[in-house]
């Protein structure tokens, strides 16, 4: 087939026709029927969309499809990592590359659909951010400590191990400490938004819980895989912590992402969430200074818990390591052979700038991986903030039973002090899948296997 003969059907000139000709390739070297090549193109040009989740038609379908709204030219230049996600996922991230305010996009492995930009999102922009792109929870972020204890200890001391958790921090919405712990960001200038000044003192009175969804804290054991992470080879006793801003951060987005829909009034429904805010303007300036003062209050919430289970335990921390994954860093980075600075949202993704120690977490019943970045530009130095979803909460509630998560817990080992069913196992993807599909993101440092694991009770609404 001709590029003469593509234009006819509707493939655009450019990029598309080069997908066109590929497309043409692999589809006859799958084996298939070389008649039906016309009415395949015709009905991915009809409908690109639909073929997102198709790993054969998903490239040319990608570099078809243009959103309802297209205030440019051409789509910033973006680059998709794993072959399977879900299309309204795809569709987001091709959505949020038609903004005006957009210069580069990455969408993870573990990408599942969000509001406005997916799970799994990376969106890079100049001059401005987009609180949905930063996400509800901000500054949710992983914190890992190691001991100088072996894992052996934990079949043991279980449940010792399980009452120093319920000791030393809090699930649930709302949940607080009622003898307030202390910490220094209660120091800083929380009047930078009327949200902060308003919030301080019930953030203050959550300062070191965890609340709500797919939150935990969880001991496990940690194996050292590469030496390059400076640890004997081993099995250590290790902690890892999942949560965010809480309530304040919480409130912080949905104070500013309105702002930002009243003053981009004009998008489309299905692009209100990627409403966004210059950083010129006065409320783009309290919303980043907003941030990120929930980016050092999420840090402090898990230092708290790390420091008070390591004093409960009488151990030692041999390694330390934490990360944002729902944030928006000002960075530089080159696109189209332009080096600028950037406004780059990760929002459910793990910065990986070239040898960045980071956390990308599986499941409560399948490991999670310690990584060192390699820095690829293309995906603006990001890989996956875990695992990612496969189904919606309601979803996992009415397709999963206690019975049978319980037989799988009990099979790898782990023992599950709290949860609801919407975090079993079998809502999130296989997660060595997820890590090999980004093998040219991050070098795999370390594994952790979860034993002890604490989540919300059931019953309560999902923060994350």
């Amino acid at each position: 087939m001709k590029t003469k003969d593509l234009i006819f059907l509707g493939v655009p000139a450019g990029e598309p026709i080069q997908h066109a000709h590929e497309f043409i390739q692999r589809y006859i070297a799958d084996g298939n029927e070389g008649a039906r090549l016309g009415e395949e193109i015709f009905q991915i040009v009809a409908d690109p969309s639909a073929f997102f989740a198709d790993p054969l038609r998903a490239p040319l379908a990608r570099s078809i499809y243009r959103p309802a709204f297209t205030p440019r030219a051409e789509l910033a230049p973006w680059r998709q990592w794993g072959d399977d996600l879900e299309a309204d996922a795809v569709r987001q991230m091709a959505n949020a590359c038609a903004l005006p305010v957009a210069v580069a996009g990455a969408l993870m492995p573990d990408a599942h659909p969000g509001y406005g930009l997916p799970i799994g999102g990376v969106l890079a922009t100049e001059n401005a951010v987009i609180p949905y792109a930063v996400g509800v929870d901000i500054a949710c972020r992983m914190k890992l400590t190691v001991y100088d204890r072996k894992a052996n200890i934990i079949a043991g001391q279980r449940d010792r191990l399980a009452n120093i958790i319920e000791s030393e921090t809090r699930f649930g919405i709302g949940c607080s400490f009622k003898d307030r712990r202390d910490h220094d960001v209660m120091d800083d200038d929380w009047t930078v938004s009327p949200v902060t000044r308003h919030l301080r003192d019930k953030a203050w009175s959550q300062l070191g819980t965890s609340g709500s969804g797919n939150h935990f804290v969880e001991f496990g054991a940690f194996k050292v895989t590469n030496e390059r992470l400076g640890l004997p080879d081993g099995e250590y006793l290790a902690l890892l912590s999942h949560s965010g801003s809480r309530g304040t951060g919480a409130q912080v987005c949905d104070t500013y992402s309105k702002r930002a829909m009243a003053r981009r009034s004009n998008l489309p429904k299905e692009l209100k969430h990627l409403a966004w805010l210059t950083l010129d303007e006065e409320d783009g300036q309290e919303y980043w200074n907003a941030m990120n003062l929930m980016g050092r209050y999420a840090a402090a919430n898990h230092e708290l818990i790390h420091k008070h289970i390591a004093k409960k335990l009488g151990a030692s921390v041999i390694l330390d390591i934490e990360n944002h994954h729902n944030f928006a860093w000002k960075e530089r980075h080159v696109v189209n052979g332009h080096e600028r600075e950037l406004i780059v949202h990760r929002k459910g993704a793990t910065p990986a700038g070239k040898g960045v120690l980071g956390i990308i977490p599986g499941s409560m019943a399948s490991p999670g991986f310690v990584v060192r970045g390699k820095g690829q530009p293309e995906s603006l130095n990001s890989a996956s903030h875990g695992a990612g979803r496969v189904m919606s909460r309601t979803k996992a509630l009415q397709s999963f039973t206690w019975s049978g998560t319980k037989k799988l817990l009990a099979e790898r080992g782990v023992d599950l002090m709290s949860a609801g069913l919407d975090e079993v196992p079998g809502v999130y993807k296989d997660i060595h899948t997820v890590m090999a599909a980004q093998r040219d993101l991050v070098e795999v440092l370390g594994r952790f296997d979860p034993k002890l694991v604490k989540m919300c009770p059931p019953g309560e609404r999902a923060e994350d």
